[in-house]
């Protein structure tokens, strides 16, 4: 039995459709903390799939190829409000030999479940650092500008004879 996977074009996004998008973000000030447009790439995902802030999914669910908009996300629709319990205290001595220990660096850490977290370090003591787990941009109200280049969706099809077996 063989089953072919096909790429059909779309000129809407809609849930369960794979956007392609550029995108520009930038806080209330204006200064950007991300372009797809700089790294000459866009980015896709499946619309309603959950791998967007939710704000971003919602923007370009709707949105026709060629168009682009600008939309403002609150915190909540963005990377959420700051939580100020998502610290932990690490020991510095967790550090690998010749690490510079610095606020504001990345700090990857793994999760009971295995999983990596990555918290920036927000306070440093003698013996331990404190690392903040919020996402660099929880609490903040975001714009994004986004561009919907393309929209595919893929389907199996399978011969009458194949699916008669």
């Amino acid at each position: 039995m063989t089953t072919e996977n096909t790429k059909t074009t779309l000129t809407t996004a809609t849930g369960g459709a794979l956007a392609t998008v550029h995108y520009r973000g930038t806080d209330v000030e204006g200064n950007e903390f991300d372009s797809s447009y700089e790294r000459g790439e866009p980015i896709s995902f499946v619309v309603g799939s959950g791998q967007m802030i939710s704000g971003f999914d919602t923007a370009v669910d709707g949105m026709t190829v060629g168009e682009t908009k600008t939309v403002t996300l609150s915190p909540s629709d963005a990377y959420g409000e700051v939580n100020p319990e998502a610290k932990t205290t690490f020991p510095k001595s967790g550090f690998p030999e010749g690490v510079e220990v610095k606020v504001g660096m990345r700090v990857p850490l793994r999760a009971p479940n295995g999983q990596t977290i990555v918290g920036f370090l927000a306070e440093e003591q003698e013996e331990t650092v404190t690392i903040d787990l919020n996402h660099p941009l929880a609490g903040q109200t975001l714009q994004f500008e986004i561009e919907l280049v393309e929209v595919t969706t893929s389907t199996n099809t399978s011969t009458d004879e194949e699916i008669a077996t």
